[in-house]
């Protein structure tokens, strides 16, 4: 029997982990991870890095030793809350602030984005000296989580290269009114990131929104952006499609070893 993602016509590598496909400098490496290569069970199978989920307590740890393992500094997790607030990765090592970006130049620690149809967006700088992460759901993103992240980051926006990891798509991302709203107020322009299906529902396509919010803050390098959680069920977790569900991690950090 197919499965969905073979039904569908998607190629996934035999590995539960993925990098970023662009174009960024050598010191800046990646790893996004999937539902799979874990030890959790039922709906939390198998990689589920959320310990604010209902996981077992133990299996989120393994599991995310079974990351830490294949990254080269240690993870910096954030509690994530929807909001705009940006950190400094090696200052979150030791406590779990609440916050829903942070940014790297020490190397020291990986940024991390906790999701399963949020947005992660992970960010470097052409020549390699800063990194980023943020965790951007609808509310996050329109509160303006993304321009904080690449203020934070204290480079020149046209320096900067974003990553749009694996979210939920455009065919799947229904909305109502007070979404298209709290976009459409701010940026004209994501009126066309919008489909109307009638009864005041939307189709959203956060992709586009994403893009479209980078580009008024100058950042034009922009790559990624082609995944569907919600309709690839064998490779990610989706909080739209099952309720109850993991999480996967997109990470990046700065490899000094060879600087």
């Amino acid at each position: 029997m197919k499965t969905l993602n073979e039904t569908l016509g998607i190629h996934i590598p035999n590995t539960p982990f993925l990098t970023a496909d662009w174009p960024a400098p050598k010191s800046v490496k990646t790893l996004i991870t999937t539902r799979n290569g874990g030890v959790s069970g039922g709906v939390f199978a198998s990689l589920n890095v959320g310990a604010h989920v209902g996981d077992n307590p133990q299996h989120v740890e393994r599991n995310r030793e079974i990351v830490q393992q294949q990254v080269g500094v240690p993870v910096a997790y954030l509690n994530q809350i929807h909001s705009a607030t940006v950190v400094r990765a090696a200052d979150a090592l030791h406590d779990t602030p609440d916050a829903d970006a942070s940014v790297d130049d020490s190397g020291l620690a990986a940024c991390a984005s906790m999701t399963a149809d949020c947005l992660p967006v992970l960010f470097c700088d052409r020549a390699g000296t800063v990194v980023a992460a943020a965790h951007a759901g609808w509310r996050g993103l329109a509160g303006g989580v993304l321009q904080n992240t690449v203020r934070a980051m204290k480079v020149a926006p046209e320096e900067i290269m974003a990553y749009l990891g694996p979210a939920i798509g455009p065919d799947a991302f229904e909305v109502g009114q007070d979404v298209a709203d709290a976009f459409c107020r701010q940026m004209p322009e994501a009126e066309t990131a919008f489909s109307d299906i009638g009864g005041g529902k939307y189709l959203a396509d956060i992709y586009a929104l994403a893009r479209m919010t980078l580009r008024r803050e100058g950042v034009h390098l922009v790559y990624g952006g082609e995944r569907c959680t919600v309709l690839e069920r064998d490779t990610f977790f989706s909080y739209r499609r099952d309720g109850q569900t993991g999480r996967m991690v997109s990470l990046i950090w700065l490899d000094k070893s060879g600087v």
